[in-house]
């Protein structure tokens, strides 16, 4: 059996979108048929690409040149889910990459069984998504994309906090802000596979916000150190604006981010708290 971590740059490594959503989902079944057998398992490193390969399209843009999405017309729709798509592959590899980026630092089995276990959820999301696009008559790579979706890893590619930080505990949970919002789209349009399919994301990325928090308190816990004053600091460091609301509290207390953490961060314009999320 090869390392958990050449098994992440394997992942990091393929460019077509669902041969990779595949890979992950064998390697992650892979991971977990050795756990349940209690193998010996090598977590092993391995040197991940500075970037993920990715394939001939779709066209990766500056965010101001994307094309902004009005999801009242079938062709917004469509943007829509396609944005959603492209978001999908990246958590794909950014859930691979920090398995393979950090591996040099010792953590519990644990850390990696949670994010074999996300990377292995991105992966059924990018294909739940990817057919729905399909089912309209489109498909990933039609359209245009957000160039800049790798930003953050690469600025927290030498700080293992500031990865947890910056990407679950703040990029993946502003995915539960808006989410509810993408799911009342959709239900007025009657398009119920997308709806059930941004149901099963919208569970799942609370788990994922969840490990972030877990292994960042983790690691404070490891080095004494307090850990909403570390992640205000790390944030503003490697996140690039202030974060927006309005908030989904409840389920950002539900994976573990309380007020306190997100608020100081927050551009000061009032706004209504998102509370539910259906």
């Amino acid at each position: 059996m090869i390392t958990l971590a050449e098994m992440a740059v394997e992942v990091l490594t393929t460019a077509d979108g669902r041969e990779k959503a595949a890979l992950s989902r064998n390697h992650a079944k892979a991971w977990f048929a050795a756990r349940d057998t209690n193998q010996d398992l090598q977590i092993g490193l391995a040197t991940p690409p500075q970037k993920p390969a990715r394939p001939d399209k779709p066209d990766l843009l500056s965010p101001r040149d994307v094309p902004r999405r009005r999801p009242g017309s079938p062709q917004g729709q469509i943007a829509l889910l396609h944005a959603v798509a492209h978001i999908e592959l990246n958590a794909v590899d950014l859930h691979w990459d920090i398995i393979a980026r950090f591996a040099d630092i010792k953590m519990p089995i644990g850390f990696y069984d949670d994010w074999v276990k996300a990377a292995d959820e991105e992966s059924n999301h990018f294909n739940l998504v990817s057919d729905c696009l399909e089912e309209l008559g489109s498909f990933y790579g039609a359209l245009p994309a957000h160039a800049g979706m790798w930003r953050a890893a690469e600025d927290t590619a030498e700080d293992f906090m500031g990865r947890l930080a910056v990407v679950p505990m703040v990029l993946e949970a502003r995915g539960l802000d808006v989410t509810p919002g993408m799911i009342e789209v959709f239900k007025r349009a009657k398009l119920t596979n997308v709806v059930e399919a941004l149901e099963v994301i919208y569970a799942e990325e609370v788990g994922h916000v969840a490990y972030g928090s877990k292994w960042f308190h983790f690691l404070c816990g490891r080095h004494e150190l307090d850990p909403k004053d570390v992640f205000h600091e790390l944030v503003r460091k490697y996140f690039h604006s202030p974060l927006k609301p309005p908030f989904n509290e409840e389920k950002r207390a539900d994976a573990g981010l309380p007020p306190d953490f997100y608020w100081p961060l927050a551009d000061k314009i009032p706004a209504k708290v998102v509370k539910g999320g259906k």
